[in-house]
């Protein structure tokens, strides 16, 4: 008698969400060392294609690790297969990481290539694990079929040299973009529909933390590194610390109540898929691009806190925590049907500082905008949680109204 193979398929129970496991935290630890590559592409050019360039990898990095967060919400990261799949990834994302410095130079190939084989040997390999599960297998198939074919721009981009490789690449993540946004419609294998994706709210919602955690644990990396090779003068430490304050409020705001009710409005939703899609696919991407910008100008602001305000310095101070209002903003929309108030109003506060920018120092810009943050983590945290119920939005059930 053939003895039957286990599924690899992570257990639901209903009592409490799936933990984040020791494997996935480990996987973690690569995007670590990408995100600190992205800062430093930001950093040597900060000039028009200079911020393209690092656009387009960011989109792609962040394409890579969220994809293999959706691929361990249903595989068991406890499974020894799914492990070696994690550490096999995790290798090529090494590979991905080591190559963005000299990604649109000599290692373009090298980018593509791990990249390409991240996102299609993950799917083919959920697709493998998964094949007697109609689903899934369906549901995988058009992923897969849409990453291999947006792989063939990758590869083909890599092959051409300055802005033909930026089109061709551009090429490459806005089908990899659009793929989730409908449906991974596929000609032949149809589209696939969020309300069958059975998704585990608070397992992304920890990933996506933990993601969050590691943007902001960079930002402290860079200031703190940039504080050791310069003299400790008045005007330096001042600098030092407003912007360790900017990533605390920036903690302070994402870990907010918002987060806890959002992963339970999650669970309770009718249609969880089409949430989860939004609310961490999508809006986390400016959040986390935001913080990255935020200690580009943490570093400039160290340097130099005093004097000329560059545009590119001004740009930075207030771009960076702007994309993380930004993306905050789109993450309670998404989850709860509301525009928040109080990170809108700091959204028309950074607008206002930038037309002052010109007439302002470095380091009172940077204290302005880090204020800007604080204020509004002190009104979500202080403004009292209304009582009535939260409107119904894509299913979610009463009670889970977050702050203002």
């Amino acid at each position: 008698m053939t003895k039957s193979i286990p599924s690899l398929l992570r257990a639901r129970n209903a009592d409490e969400h799936a933990r984040v496991t020791y494997a996935e935290l480990f996987f973690d630890l690569v995007f670590v060392f990408a995100v600190t590559q992205l800062s430093h592409v930001v950093l040597k050019h900060p000039d028009g294609p200079g911020l393209l360039h690092a656009a387009v990898l960011l989109l792609a990095v962040w394409w890579s690790w969220i994809y293999t967060a959706w691929v361990t919400n249903w595989l068991d990261p406890e499974r020894g297969p799914v492990r070696l799949m994690l550490f096999v990834m995790m290798a090529a994302a090494m590979v991905l990481a080591a190559s963005i410095p000299d990604a649109f130079g000599a290692r373009g190939l090298a980018f593509a290539a791990a990249h390409v084989f991240i996102q299609v040997g993950r799917s083919a390999f959920f697709l493998w694990t998964a094949w007697k599960d109609e689903g899934h297998r369906a549901n995988f198939l058009r992923i897969t079929a849409w990453l291999a074919f947006a792989g063939l721009f990758w590869i083909a981009g890599a092959f051409v040299e300055g802005e033909a490789r930026l089109l061709v690449w551009g090429l490459a993540i806005a089908i990899e973009y659009v793929s989730p946004a409908v449906g991974f419609w596929t000609p032949g294998l149809g589209r696939t529909k969020t309300s069958e994706w059975n998704v585990e709210g608070g397992h992304m919602a920890e990933r996506c933390a933990l993601f969050t955690i590691i943007a902001l644990g960079e930002s402290i990396i860079i200031s703190g590194s940039t504080v050791m090779g310069v003299d400790w003068e008045a005007p330096v430490m001042a600098a030092f610390a407003g912007v360790f304050l900017c990533s605390l409020a920036m903690w302070w705001i994402y870990f907010s109540s918002t987060a806890e009710a959002a992963s339970k409005a999650i669970a309770e939703a009718s249609d969880p898929g089409a949430i989860a899609r939004l609310a961490y696919t999508y809006a986390h991407l400016p959040i986390i691009a935001g913080i990255i910008v935020t200690a580009v100008g943490d570093e400039w602001v160290i340097h130099h806190p005093l004097g000329h305000m560059e545009t590119k310095v001004a740009l930075a101070l207030i771009g960076g925590p702007a994309l993380f209002l930004l993306g905050a903003v789109l993450f309670k929309r998404a989850v709860f049907g509301l525009w928040s108030r109080s990170r809108l109003l700091g959204l028309a506060a950074l607008a206002g500082l930038g037309v002052a920018s010109p007439h302002l120092q470095p380091l009172a810009l940077s204290w302005l905008t880090t204020l800007v943050l604080v204020a509004i983590g002190a009104w979500e945290s202080l403004t009292p949680r209304p009582a009535e119920a939260a409107p119904k939005h894509d299913g979610v059930r009463p009670g889970l109204k977050p702050e203002a």
